[in-house]
């Protein structure tokens, strides 16, 4: 199933002129990305990318296209529901604060994965009953954040236990996310049981297993402490196979079947965004119409209860809106017949992990360190890209489907200073990297509004900070 929202802007060369409408597109706006010469990124030209250098003081840069961020906003605004539909940005995929009051603005509410990234919602002035909580670490200050208004998932039975002793006859409000069993999502072709980017099924320790909720144990602390469960939650992963999904929208009725106090099922997140040709782009009006129908179902079967919808977007909202812009620092080559030649960038693990960790396959274009696009060349080559970390698996391109090996990329052929552009960044880059590594400072962000303006929302870390919570020890220890 390939319904693509990939966002592709107008090849323009003028800065003023380049930020354009974003739109739906097929499939093919993945071959663009894969092109080895196209005349531009997804939605950045030379110009644009230059511009975005500039301001931010020099690269690399985190640059996000808010026209961008708001189609995909819309599409998921306008997922397919029966009696109620929250739309839940999934912080942890960029939590920068532009991001999350945008995302407000447009009446999407916030799923945050630890109290770190509550409080700082709240500090971008997110209201904290707008904020949902499932953490594999319940905070220390969990009541004072449900005491603000934060719903909170219980994802373990230690968790419903500490809830529940702590509000004890109160019939405190909760959630309860369940493994349902199943897991969607991966990027190895070796990997069948396990992956990392798998969250449900018995290789998953996120959630409470779905059989403690089934044999009556969660029931019973539930009942125990008089509490009152609201909400189900369940996630499985970053694959969003249709029918995996939509047969775990089903159990997780079920599981609000137990409960007649459940007003909301959450069915979490992970829409699969197609990046680079071959990987494809969940189809949120075909993946939710048949939910829906589940939902009335439920209804016509239990009494006229409507539930209420939630899901919990990361990846869909920001990956293609977002991109790292990088400079070619140098250019070296290896000979004989296993020999490279090696594109070093000025970025690395330190601003894209997703590469070294899970051998993520990200869109990657050259363009020129003149910022024009009449420079643009029409020479290729093959190359390996690699960061500026001492790490020998800071590389950008593995081989797809075996993380552990590499493969050349076709690419316009590249000279010291030109610029290099990483595609479909703005989810779990900035947010999820290694910085500080080797004590490279964190990189600047920035935002490019619809007339195609840029606004830093992200300054460059100054190196002082990043030691400034060292201590010196007293004399006489060494």
């Amino acid at each position: 199933m390939k319904v693509s929202i990939v966002a592709v802007l107008a090849l323009l060369s003028d800065v003023s002129d380049s930020f354009t409408t974003v739109s739906r597109m097929s499939t093919c706006s993945t071959s663009l990305q894969m092109s080895a010469n196209p005349g531009s990124s997804v939605f950045l030209t030379p110009e644009l990318a230059k511009s975005c250098i500039d301001i931010a003081g020099g690269s690399p840069v985190y640059a996000y296209s808010i026209k961008s961020l708001e189609d995909a906003a819309d599409a998921c605004l306008a997922f397919p529901n029966a009696y109620g539909l929250t739309v839940r940005y999934a912080a942890k995929a960029c939590p920068n604060g532009a991001i999350l009051k945008f995302f407000s603005s447009k009446g999407i509410h916030i799923d945050a994965s630890s109290g770190y990234e509550v409080r700082r919602a709240i500090a971008a002035g997110i209201p904290p009953e707008h904020i949902s909580l499932s953490s594999q670490e319940l905070p220390t200050d969990f009541d004072a954040l449900m005491d603000m208004g934060v719903k909170v998932n219980a994802c373990s039975i230690s968790q419903v236990e500490r809830i529940g002793k702590h509000y004890e006859g109160k019939k405190q409000k909760i959630g309860i996310r369940v493994n349902p069993g199943v897991g969607s999502g991966g990027f190895s072709k070796s990997t069948t049981s396990f992956s990392k980017t798998n969250v449900g099924g018995p290789s998953s320790s996120f959630g409470i297993w779905h059989t403690l909720v089934e044999d009556g144990t969660v029931p019973a602390i539930v009942d125990k402490y008089g509490l009152e469960v609201e909400r189900i939650h369940t996630h499985i992963g970053s694959g969003s196979d249709p029918a995996i999904w939509q047969r775990v929208a089903q159990k997780s009725l079920s599981f609000c079947a137990i409960w007649d106090t459940v007003v909301t099922l959450n069915l979490g997140g992970g829409y699969k965004v197609g990046r680079v040709e071959g990987e494809a782009t969940t189809d949120l009006q075909a993946i939710g119409q048949p939910v829906t129908d589940t939902f009335k179902d439920f209804a016509k079967n239990h009494n006229g209860r409507e539930l209420k919808l939630e899901i919990e977007p990361g990846t869909y909202l920001v990956a293609m809106a977002g991109a790292v812009i990088s400079t070619v620092q140098d250019k070296v080559q290896t000979t004989g017949e296993d020999g490279h030649t090696f594109l070093k960038l000025d970025s690395g693990m330190t601003d894209v992990l997703r590469p070294s960790l899970y051998g993520a396959i990200h869109p990657i274009t050259v363009l020129p360190g003149s910022g024009k696009t009449e420079d643009i060349g029409d020479e290729t080559e093959k190359v390996i890209i690699s960061g500026h970390c001492c790490e020998s698996g800071d590389i950008l391109t593995p081989k797809p489907g075996e993380p552990e090996d590499l493969e050349e990329r076709p690419l316009r052929k590249a000279e010291i200073g030109d610029f290099l552009v990483v595609d479909g960044s703005g989810a779990y880059c900035s947010g999820m990297s290694a910085k500080n590594y080797n004590s490279f400072p964190e990189t600047p962000e920035v935002l490019l509004d619809r007339e195609g303006k840029v606004h830093v929302i992200r300054e460059r870390q100054p190196l002082e900070q990043i030691y400034q919570n060292e201590v010196n020890l007293p004399d006489g220890v060494f």
